[in-house]
């Protein structure tokens, strides 16, 4: 249940502000993704290669994944931009992905991954923490 102080207009004025960032946020990081995994697929020698890990990938590997999951980002930040319900539980999914695919990275580019990662949690927190004028009247017209 969602307690009075959940729908005090202040916190969802922040929060739905902070959706419209987060879309900007995201699809931001979704292109410096495809750059990345196009940097990484058509040059593998542009990127430092550190000690050996268990999670290993080749260069061209990782530079397909993080280019898929900017495509991907791209697609759901314009629907977070059209306000598409099925945008908002697309974001957390993408965000969680780009968390782990930037941990794995993190012996490649440190500092990089380390923002990242900070960055979708901002966005992952904006598209849970805002509820819709539907989805608190919903719950008014329950209580």
């Amino acid at each position: 249940m969602n307690s009075p102080s959940e729908r005090h207009p202040v916190k969802q004025g922040l929060a739905g502000g902070t959706v419209f960032a987060a879309a900007i946020l995201l699809f931001v990081v979704a292109v410096l993704a495809i750059f990345q995994g196009i940097s990484a697929i058509a040059k593998d020698d542009v990127f430092v290669v550190g000690v050996e890990y268990t999670w290993k990938f080749d260069i061209t590997a990782w530079g397909w994944i993080h280019l898929i999951i900017g495509i991907l980002g791209v697609a759901i930040s314009i629907g977070l931009f059209t306000g598409a319900s099925w945008a908002r539980i697309g974001a957390v999914i993408i965000a969680a992905l780009s968390i782990i695919a930037n941990f794995l990275w993190l012996p490649y580019y440190p500092l990089w991954a380390i923002l990242i990662i900070a960055i979708d949690l901002v966005v992952i927190w904006a598209v849970t923490t805002w509820k819709t004028d539907e989805t608190v009247s919903t719950y008014d017209n329950r209580v």
